[in-house]
């Protein structure tokens, strides 16, 4: 009898959280997807191109016709990997999940800073909190007027 794999993936649960913790996600997730899209299109910190790879690092990604540009794309594993990983009231924290992939971005990252905001990025995430809390201030408008917790 033939055997069978199953996979099992973890669903986030979102349910759990407080609505300032609830803003912080959205706002995280706006953060990353620009880091993401910043080193796909290969550009670096301050939205320069990014360094160029070695030699011989060019050469064996351009045989396998990957191109031959520093956006962290050679098995695609290293930006699939990288997600939000907590989240409290005030901050959001992004990480590389993977135990391997960690030591490659840390080992990346000692090359060419990759996993920080450029001036682009920060103008986006700001523009996104800008936009959430547009979203909530009629509701903070009415909390205050009503009493309600002062922080």
């Amino acid at each position: 009898m033939p055997s069978v794999r199953i996979w099992q993936k973890k669903q986030i649960v979102l349910d759990h959280l407080n609505f300032r913790q609830h803003q912080m996600v959205k706002i995280g997730t706006v953060g990353v997807a620009t880091v993401k899209n910043r080193i796909t299109a290969a550009l670096g910190a301050g939205d320069g191109p990014a360094k160029p790879l070695t030699k011989r690092y060019a050469i064996r990604k351009t045989k396998l016709g990957l191109g031959n540009r520093r956006n962290l794309t050679f098995t695609g594993n290293m930006l699939r990997n990288l997600s939000l990983r907590t989240v409290s009231e005030n901050s959001a924290k992004a990480n590389v999940t993977s135990r391997k992939e960690r030591i490659k971005a840390w080992a990346n990252q000692k090359i060419e800073p990759w996993l920080v905001f450029s001036p682009k990025n920060r103008a986006a995430v700001t523009e996104a909190a800008r936009r959430v809390f547009q979203e909530n201030i009629r509701r903070l408008v009415l909390e205050k007027a009503l009493g309600g917790k002062q922080r």
